[in-house]
């Protein structure tokens, strides 16, 4: 069981800070909800960790390009929204985009000034990362109806 999400995405990551946002991302992830445990799959690159994030990565020069991994079981958990958290301190830059089995979709936008959120993640029902689950949408009060004008002809 688990919420599937399909991913796609860019960031610009410097391969030289990548190490470091290896690291990060381990250790936000340890001790979540997930599928990784270090002690039992150790893992060695952001390649690897990016699996139990529902995507896949490679590098293209100083992007990291994030697909669905379609080889292994790519559902969301805390420890995916932790992998993707801890990479907003060195990522300049870049969009990923993740559509949850049920349609929803939501997007991180990475900047200099951090991580965003737009959207609401479909599996936790939260508008920001590790936040509260969104209000649920109230519909539109109607309208009141029009008062009616009667016009009369003059013959």
């Amino acid at each position: 069981m688990g919420y599937l999400v399909t991913t796609r995405g860019r960031l610009r990551l410097p391969a030289t800070q990548e190490n470091d946002a290896f690291h990060a991302a381990v250790q936000a992830m340890t001790g979540r909800d997930g599928w990784f445990h270090p002690d039992d799959e150790p893992a060695t690159s952001l390649a690897d960790l990016a699996t139990y994030a529902a995507a896949s990565l490679e590098r293209e020069g100083d992007l990291l390009v994030l697909a669905t991994d379609e080889d292994g079981d790519p559902k969301w958990s805390a420890q995916a929204t932790a992998f993707y958290v801890a990479l907003a301190p060195f990522v300049a830059d870049g969009v990923v985009t993740f559509t949850g089995e049920d349609e929803e979709t939501w997007t991180y936008t990475y900047t200099a000034d951090g991580l965003t959120q737009s959207g609401v993640n479909g599996w936790d029902g939260a508008a920001e990362p590790f936040g509260e689950p969104a209000p649920d949408e109230q519909p539109a009060p109607a309208p009141a109806p029009r008062a009616r004008r009667r016009w009369f002809g003059r013959g």
